[in-house]
C-alpha cells in the first residue's frame, strides 16, 4: 500500500493531478459503448502550413521516402509516397519505424481523402501505436458517429477525447503526443503505467491519461513486461489514410 501511494504521488507531481484523479476509466460505460455521451464538438483554428521540426527532433518522414520505416514482420514498407505524403495501400500491412523509442514527444499530420466513404469505424480508419501497443485512434470523426472511445484522438478502448476537434475530410489534421512509457522492475512487475497527453489540431484532448494497459478491441488487456524501447507503428485498416511531417523528440 505504501508503494502504491508513493507511485500515485509521483504521478501527481509529473502530471499535475492529485492522486485521487488517477483512476480515469469511467466504469459506468462498457468498452465501445454506443450509449456513452459524445465529446462536445469544437472548431479548431485553421491549419496554415506544416510545423517544422525542432533542431533536436528525429525526422521519421519528410515527404520523400520511407527509409525510416519497414513492414511489421519484416520487409520494405508497402505504402506509397506521393505529393509529399505517405498513403496507406490497403492490404499492404502495418508499418513501423526501424528505430525504437520509449518516452517521446511525437508530431504527425494526417488526413482522410475528401471523397471518403463509409460510416462509423469504416470511415478513414487507422491508428498511431506508441511502442506498437498503445494506440491513439485515427478516424474521420467529422459528422461521423461512432463509439466515443474509438473516435479520432481517443486512446482506443480506454479514453474518449475530451472534445471532438476534427476538421473536415480532405483537410490535414495534426497530432502532438507526449508519451511516457510504462516502467517494470527486474522481475517484470509494473512499477508505473504508461501516460499520454494528446493535442488534436492544437486542442487538448487527452490530459495525462493513465493507461490501464495495451489498447485493444473490446478488451482491456493487462500490462505485460516489454523492452524500454520499441518501434512506433502506423496501421493499415483498409482505408487510404495519408500521413506527412512525422518527427519525434526522445524524452528519456
Amino acid at each position: 500500500m505504501r508503494l502504491l501511494l508513493t507511485l500515485l504521488a509521483i504521478l501527481w507531481i509529473i502530471c499535475g493531478h492529485p492522486p485521487e484523479t488517477m483512476a480515469q476509466i469511467d466504469t459506468t460505460w462498457a468498452i465501445h459503448d454506443m450509449n456513452r455521451p459524445r465529446p462536445p464538438v469544437v472548431t479548431p483554428a485553421p491549419f496554415d502550413r506544416p510545423t517544422a521540426p525542432p533542431s533536436d527532433a528525429i525526422v521519421l518522414f519528410d515527404g520523400t521516402d520511407l527509409s525510416a520505416w519497414e513492414r511489421v514482420g519484416g520487409g520494405p514498407a508497402g505504402w506509397r509516397v506521393v505529393g509529399g505524403y505517405m498513403e496507406v495501400v490497403p492490404g499492404s500491412g502495418n508499418i513501423q519505424t526501424r528505430q525504437a523509442f520509449g518516452d517521446v514527444q511525437l508530431h504527425l499530420e494526417w488526413s482522410v481523402p475528401e471523397d471518403v466513404t463509409g460510416e462509423g469505424q469504416g470511415r478513414g480508419n487507422s491508428g498511431v501505436f506508441l511502442m506498437g501497443r498503445y494506440e491513439v485512434q485515427v478516424l474521420d470523426s467529422y459528422q461521423n458517429d461512432t463509439y466515443p472511445d474509438g473516435q479520432a484522438a481517443a486512446i482506443y478502448g480506454q479514453y474518449p477525447p475530451l472534445v471532438n476537434a476534427m476538421r473536415p475530410p480532405g483537410q490535414w489534421q495534426t497530432y502532438d503526443i507526449v508519451f511516457r512509457r510504462p516502467r517494470f522492475d527486474a522481475e517484470g512487475r509494473l512499477l508505473q503505467p504508461a501516460r499520454m497527453t494528446v493535442f488534436h489540431n492544437g486542442v487538448l484532448v487527452q490530459d495525462c491519461a493513465v493507461l490501464t494497459g495495451p489498447t485493444a478491441h473490446r478488451a482491456r488487456p493487462p500490462y505485460e513486461p516489454h523492452p524500454d524501447r520499441l518501434p512506433l507503428m502506423l496501421q493499415d485498416h483498409g482505408d487510404r489514410v495519408r500521413f506527412r511531417n512525422i518527427w519525434v523528440r526522445p524524452l528519456e
